[in-house]
């Protein structure tokens, strides 16, 4: 049988998503199941032996994935520039506010924003699968709440919203929107593999 890590890497590239510790192990016919320690084990070396080369092997919330590091993006994106999805500010500052207050109403979104929030932008939120409806606020009117999805962190390379950057003043939506745009130039559903790219 091939080593661990090969038989990994292998599944990784394959999968075009991330993949979690128990679908990695469900790989592997039960007598041929590693211990969890040993796939950890393993992850951990393909990891090492990326470090860098053209491609990295990262955590997010949906499981590990393989990808090229963002600091290829320059060169990396050109291959897209066709199809490069470019986002406005507004759907950039709506998405962070979505993020950081959690759940939260349209209502509240223009609040802070200042601004109506156009029905095309919620749109294109969910239609990415980025953020989704999880409830309703039991005020008159009972507006949908709105959250992020498993997707988002995904996408965004995040494990948890807690690795978000703090945010202190709603100026900051300004550089969160930035940093927003910056992931974006290389979507990890192109960079990851050779194969096309889950919910929260």
């Amino acid at each position: 049988m091939p080593e661990l890590k090969t038989i990994l890497e292998a599944v990784l590239l394959a999968a075009g998503e991330p993949l979690s510790p128990e679908r990695l192990l469900g790989v592997f016919p039960e007598a041929e199941r590693p211990e969890r320690e040993a796939l950890r084990a393993a992850l951990a070396e393909l990891a090492a032996d990326y470090a860098g080369r053209g491609l990295e092997l990262i955590e997010v919330a949906g499981g590990f994935r393989i990808q090229v590091p963002g600091a290829f993006s320059p060169w990396v994106s050109r291959l897209w520039e066709e199809r490069a999805a470019t986002y406005s500010r507004a759907l950039l500052e709506t998405l962070a506010l979505v993020a950081y207050r959690q759940p939260v109403t349209r209502g509240e979104i223009e609040e802070v924003r200042g601004v109506s929030v156009s029905s095309s932008i919620m749109k294109t939120l969910q239609e990415h699968d980025w953020i989704k409806v999880v409830g309703h606020r039991e005020v008159p009117g009972r507006p949908a709440l709105y959250a992020t999805t498993r997707t988002f962190l995904d996408y965004f390379n995040l494990k948890s919203l807690s690795e978000l950057p703090p945010l202190v003043a709603p100026r900051d939506l300004d550089v969160i929107g930035a940093e927003l745009d910056r992931r974006i130039a290389v979507p990890p559903s192109d960079s990851t593999t050779l194969t096309e790219p889950p919910d929260g």
